[in-house]
């Protein structure tokens, strides 16, 4: 489960008035929410974050790709393009 303090910073920009303590909200505008909206929102959070998982496992082969192996390389991912390369890891990693 994520920290409720991450996911009000998320649902509510980061506005001013928030504050959590060890993992409870202590100060929040207009009043501590129930328990349900805080579950709601993790809920939220979680599959907002689950959705966007593929982008880091993407960007970290990316930046793992070394552009002078694909040109003559072609042991990284059976390609021999940068194009070929890039295809790979996003069929490695798909959209959800």
């Amino acid at each position: 489960m994520s920290n409720i303090g991450t996911v009000i910073g998320w649902k509510h920009n980061h506005q001013a008035g928030m504050s959590t303590e060890d993992g409870v909200i202590t100060e929040f505008p207009g009043g501590i929410p129930s328990q349900s909206d805080q579950d709601t929102w993790t809920a939220e959070y979680e599959a907002y974050v689950a959705a966007n998982e593929y982008k880091g496992l993407r960007k970290a082969k990316y930046d793992a790709l070394n552009q002078f192996e694909l040109i003559s390389d072609d042991s990284i991912n059976g390609t021999t393009t940068h194009k070929d390369a890039i295809l790979a890891i996003k069929a490695a990693h798909p959209k959800p």
